[in-house]
C-alpha cells in the first residue's frame, strides 16, 4: 500500500516517546506515525533516493519504508551492544554505517541478506560520525575526545587526533565540497580544520587548522555545514541554534530564539535557505535563515525530539 502523501519533501523526527512522525513540510501536518518499540530514537537518516529511512536507538538500527505506509520495518540490522548513535548512508545506498557506545563502528552491506560487513573497533563511545563525500572514509568524534578517520580500503585508522584533551566530541560535519570538517564538543567549543583535496576516492585526509569558535557556553549537540558551504550552524543545550557565516572566518551571523529546552539536532534544506531544529520541548521547527522567523512548528511528540531528518533533493 502506498503513502497517502507523496511528494518531493521528506521530512522525519523522532526521540524519546518511542515513535517516528513524517511530515507534511509546508503544512506541520503528521501523516504517518511508525512505533520503535525497543527504545528512544537517537538518529535519523534518509537515503539519497528517497525510498528509505534509517532510524537507531538502543542496540538496533531498523530500515522503514518511507514510500508505504506500514509500521513494521523492511529490516533490522543487529549486532551492536550499546546505544547507537550515528547512522549514514553511501551515496548509491550500497551499504550504510553506524556508530555505537559499544566503542565500534560498523558498516553494513544493503546488498547483502546478512547485512553485517565489518566493524572497526574505537577505544571509546562514538558520539559522532560522518561520512567523507569521497565515500571512502568516515570520521567518528569520541566520549574521550578522539577524532579518527577509517580508511574503508585500507581497512584501518589512517589519521587520529585530539583536539581538546578529554572534552568529548558531540558532533561531527564535513563540508559537501570536502573543503572542511569541523568538531564541535561538550564545552560549547567548534574546532574547524581545512581538509587536503580529497576529491578522489579513498585519498589521504589531512586536517590543517584553521579556526576555532567558542560556539555556546554549554554543550554543543550539533554542527552542521550548509550544502552551499556558506553557513555553518551549531546546536546546544542553551536551547539557542546560531548561524555562523563561514566566508566572514565564522562571524555570528544569527542566534535562532525559540525553543524552550535543549536543542539537539538539525537539517539543512537542500538550498539553505531553511533549517529544520529538534527540541526536548517536544517540537520541531522549521526556520528561514534569511530572517531567523519560525515558519512551521511540528508538534505531535510526548517526549523529547531528538532527531530530524530531510531530504528535498530534486
Amino acid at each position: 500500500m502506498t503513502s497517502r502523501y507523496q511528494h518531493s519533501v521528506v521530512l522525519c523526527t523522532a526521540g524519546y516517546d518511542h515513535t517516528i512522525k513524517f511530515w507534511e513540510a509546508p503544512a506541520g501536518k503528521c501523516y504517518r506515525t511508525v512505533q520503535f518499540s525497543d527504545s528512544q530514537v537517537n538518529k535519523l537518516a534518509i537515503t539519497p533516493d528517497k525510498q528509505y529511512l534509517a532510524a537507531v536507538g538502543n542496540c538496533h538500527c531498523r530500515l522503514f519504508d518511507v514510500m508505504k505506509d506500514v509500521s513494521m520495518p523492511v529490516r533490522t540490522f543487529q549486532g551492536h551492544s550499546g546505544n547507537v548513535t550515528a547512522v549514514g548512508f553511501q551515496k548509491d545506498r550500497k551499504w550504510m554505517f553506524t556508530g555505537s557506545e559499544d566503542g565500534t563502528l560498523k558498516i553494513w552491506d544493503m546488498r547483502q541478506r546478512s547485512g553485517f560487513q565489518r566493524s572497526y573497533p574505537s577505544k571509546a563511545a562514538i558520539n559522532t560520525a560522518a561520512l567523507h563525500p569521497n565515500q571512502g572514509e568516515i570520521i567518528s568524534g569520541d566520549e574521550d575526545g578522539n577524532i579518527r578517520v577509517w580508511d574503508l580500503t585500507a581497512n584501518a585508522c589512517s589519521y587520529e587526533l585530539v583536539p581538546d584533551g578529554k572534552c568529548a566530541i558531540r558532533s561531527i560535519t564535513i563540508a559537501p565540497d570536502a573543503s572542511l570538517v569541523m568538531a564541535a564538543n561538550n564545552r560549547g567549543t567548534c574546532f574547524i580544520w581545512k581538509l587536503n583535496d580529497s576529491s578522489t576516492a579513498h585519498s589521504d585526509v589531512a586536517f590543517r587548522p584553521l579556526h576555532k569558535i567558542e560556539a555556546h557556553d554549554t554543550y554543543c549537540l550539533k554542527a552542521l555545514i550548509s550544502p552551499d558551504v556558506k553557513y555553518l550552524a551549531t546546536t546546544s543545550a542553551d536551547k539557542t541554534i546560531k548561524i555562523w557565516n563561514i566566508s566572514k572566518k565564522f562571524e555570528l551571523e544569527k542566534t535562532l530564539v525559540g525553543h524552550q529546552r535543549w536543542v539537539w539536532d538539525c537539517c539543512f534544506s537542500a538550498d539553505s535557505q531553511y533549517l529544520v531544529s529538534a527540541s526536548s520541548d517536544m517540537s520541531a521547527k522549521l526556520w528561514k535563515l534569511s530572517t531567523g522567523n519560525v515558519l512551521m512548528e511540528y508538534k505531535g511528540h510526548q517526549k523529547a525530539v531528538t532527531c530530524v531528518a530531510l531530504n528535498d533533493n530534486n
